[in-house]
C-alpha cells in the first residue's frame, strides 16, 4: 500500500475516533481503513492501536507516530497549496534572448512595465546578435529578426522589423546628394557584420525591389557602434528605427530616401513547446504580443511606431512536433479600437 496514503488514513481514524467514521470521511470501507493502519504497524514493527469493540486508543508509540504524521500532512497540505498557487500566479525567473538593437532600445524600454505587473516574475535579459540555441542555452523566450529555419519551436508573430536609411546632416552637405538607393553605390556606408545588411542593401520603389550593392571603410557588429560613426558623419547608416528614432526626432540625424523604404524584416518570439505553460512564460508572452505586436500605430516621423496587439502564430517544424507545437491557421489581426 501507499505509504503515505496509510498514514493519512491511520490520522483520519485517530482523529475521528474509529475505523467505521474514518471509513465514512474518506469513503473508503472499514476493512480498508484497518488494512491501512495494519499496513503502517507492520512496516514499523509497533502496534499504533488498541482496540476492542467498542473503543479504540493510540499506544505510547501511535502517539507519538500520530503527531509527526499530523506535521507531515500539513507540510504536504502547504506544499500542495504553493503548487496550485503557482499554477495561476506569475512567478520565477524568466531568460530571455534579444538581438542589441532591439533589446536595448525597444524590449528594455518596455521590461519595467512587465516586472510591474508581476512582481514576483525577474528577468534575465541576454542581448547578442548571433542566433542562440534556446532549448541548449536554456531560455524561455527569444526574440528574432529575420526568416526562420525549420526548428520545431513554437513562434509568435510580432510586427515586422523596420529598418531606416539616415546620415548625420554634416555628410549630407559634403556629399552628392542620393536621391535613388543606386546611387549609395557611390557613398560611404556603414556596415553591418550580421545578415544581409553587410555588403547589399534593399529597397522598394516605384519600379519595383532595388537591390544596391554597397561597400564602406567601417563594418560592424553592434548598430550602436554603427550609429556613433554615423553621428560624426563617417557615413550613411541603415539601422532599425527603435535605435535611431531620437537621433532622427532631435536633428542629429537625417533620414535619407524616404519614398524609397526598405523592406520590413519579420520578427517572432520563439518558446519551446510545452503541454502546460508556466503562468510566468504566458505572462511574458501576452505582454510582448500586447506592445510588439502586429497592429502598428503611426506615429511622427522620427518616433518609434507603438504597436498593439497580435495574434499568435506558429512556426514550422521540421518533423512533425509534440501535439502542444501543432501549427494552426493564424487568426487575421483584430482591428485596433480607439
Amino acid at each position: 500500500m501507499d505509504r503515505f496514503q496509510s498514514m493519512a488514513v491511520f490520522a483520519k481514524s485517530v482523529e475521528t475516533g474509529s475505523f467505521s467514521a474514518a471509513a465514512e470521511a474518506l469513503n473508503l470501507s472499514s476493512q480498508a481503513v484497518g488494512k491501512h493502519v495494519q499496513a503502517l504497524e507492520s512496516h514499523l514493527g509497533v502496534r499504533l492501536l488498541n482496540r476492542t469493540t467498542r473503543r479504540q486508543h493510540l499506544t505510547e508509540a501511535g502517539g507519538a507516530f500520530y503527531e509527526r504524521v499530523k506535521i507531515i500532512l500539513a507540510e504536504v497540505a502547504a506544499a500542495e497549496g504553493v503548487a496550485a498557487q503557482s499554477l495561476d500566479t506569475p512567478r520565477g525567473r524568466l531568460r530571455v534572448n534579444a538581438g542589441v538593437s532591439f533589446g536595448a532600445h525597444a524590449l528594455a524600454r518596455r521590461l519595467p512595465e512587465y516586472l510591474r505587473r508581476h512582481p514576483e516574475v525577474s528577468v534575465d535579459l541576454s542581448l547578442t546578435n548571433r542566433s542562440v540555441d534556446l532549448i541548449d542555452e536554456g531560455f524561455d523566450v527569444v526574440f528574432r529578426v529575420g526568416e526562420l529555419s525549420d526548428s520545431g519551436l513554437i513562434a509568435r508573430r510580432l510586427a515586422p522589423y523596420r529598418l531606416q536609411l539616415c546620415a548625420a546632416p554634416a555628410y549630407v552637405a559634403a556629399h552628392p546628394p542620393i536621391r535613388h538607393p543606386v546611387e549609395l553605390a557611390q557613398h560611404e556606408c556603414l556596415g553591418f557584420s550580421y545578415t544581409e545588411l553587410r555588403r547589399r542593401w534593399q529597397f522598394q520603389s516605384p519600379e519595383g525591389r532595388v537591390d544596391v550593392a554597397v561597400s564602406g571603410r567601417l563594418m560592424a557588429d553592434s548598430g550602436e557602434a554603427l550609429l556613433s560613426a554615423a553621428r560624426a558623419g563617417l557615413g550613411v547608416l541603415l539601422q532599425p528605427s527603435e535605435l535611431v528614432a531620437e537621433d532622427l526626432a532631435s536633428g542629429r540625424l537625417v533620414e535619407l530616401l524616404p519614398d524609397h523604404p526598405v523592406p520590413t524584416r519579420p520578427l517572432h518570439l520563439l518558446h519551446a513547446p510545452d503541454r502546460r505553460m508556466t503562468p510566468k512564460l504566458r505572462s511574458f508572452i501576452e505582454f510582448a504580443t500586447e506592445v510588439f505586436g502586429e497592429s502598428v500605430v503611426p506615429a511622427p516621423a522620427g518616433a518609434p511606431a507603438r504597436r498593439g496587439r497580435a495574434p499568435l502564430t506558429t512556426a514550422p517544424a521540421a518533423a512533425p512536433p509534440p501535439a502542444a507545437s501543432l501549427a494552426r491557421p493564424s487568426p487575421a489581426p483584430r482591428p485596433r479600437r480607439g
